[in-house]
């Protein structure tokens, strides 16, 4: 009864995160709007049945300048979980491996980088490569990984002297057959949670910097730059920046949910 409350938790944020998802990639593409071309003659308008979120103060249509900037916040947040993820299993399982020595070392370089805020990292990444979407994920990728690289190491200290290891050893398999398929299934939960924690974590960064001004910089649009946009209408026309804060809260609390409900999970597993 326990595992099946959680299990719905995390079908919620799925279902959620798969219908944002789905709009996100399809509504710029099928709306007979632009997410870019301005139209005088409707400037400001209130929701309605053509313009679903209204429009900003250049007649540009909200409903897909919103969606075409969550397709933004989501490339952001599900490319640097990958990017750090892969990083970090190889750093986290090279480091378990190694000796002592190098091991210790490793991690006091892992420390000295973690040391920084990671906003630092992008903010930096975004003055000397320009305000894109890939100067954000390098900035994010910088210091992103070490959480995943302690949670595999740990795993692999726990697990390589472990007697299936052991045994596999004896059977002549190597050290990279008996990390990936001994030692990483057995750390697939942790990371996966570590990594679906990442993504709400990008978003939320890329939407604050794009918010403070030194993120994704106009023609292009991400749920941040366009809550600052229309922070100077807030007074006169409130749904231009209710719809697109509404989403990236959306966005965030499907991912926490997945989240969550993958730790419960997790939990119980292990209590069995």
């Amino acid at each position: 009864m326990f595992l099946q409350k959680k299990n719905k938790m995390l079908k919620r944020g799925m279902i959620l995160f798969c219908i944002l998802a789905l709009l996100a990639l399809f509504v710029p593409l099928l709306s007979p709007w632009s997410c870019t071309d301005m139209n005088a003659d409707i400037r400001n308008m209130s929701p309605n049945l053509q313009h679903f979120f209204g429009t900003d103060k250049f007649g540009r249509d909200l409903f897909v300048r919103t969606f075409y900037g969550a397709r933004i916040s989501l490339l952001v947040g599900i490319l640097s979980a990958l990017i750090n993820g892969i990083f970090g299993i190889c750093y986290g399982g090279f480091s378990g491996y190694s000796g002592k020595v190098v091991d210790i070392l490793l991690m006091r370089v892992a420390d000295i980088i973690s040391s920084i805020p990671s906003l630092l990292y992008v903010i930096l990444f975004t003055l000397v490569f320009g305000a894109n979407e890939m100067s954000i994920i390098l900035g994010l990728c910088i210091s992103g990984w070490i959480e995943t690289a302690r949670i595999v190491r740990g795993e692999v200290i726990r697990l390589k002297n472990r007697e299936f290891c052991i045994a596999a050893g004896l059977f002549g398999k190597g050290k990279l057959y008996i990390f990936f398929q001994h030692i990483l299934p057995n750390a697939a939960g942790p990371v996966m949670i570590n990594l679906t924690f990442l993504v709400p974590q990008a978003i939320f960064t890329e939407a604050f910097l794009s918010f403070m001004g030194v993120g994704i910089s106009p023609p292009k649009a991400s749920l941040g730059s366009l809550i600052q946009f229309s922070r100077s209408q807030m007074q006169t026309y409130p749904y231009q920046m209710i719809f697109p804060t509404l989403i990236l809260v959306l966005f965030i609390v499907s991912m926490n949910l997945i989240g969550e409900g993958l730790k419960n999970m997790e939990k119980v597993r292990e209590e069995e």
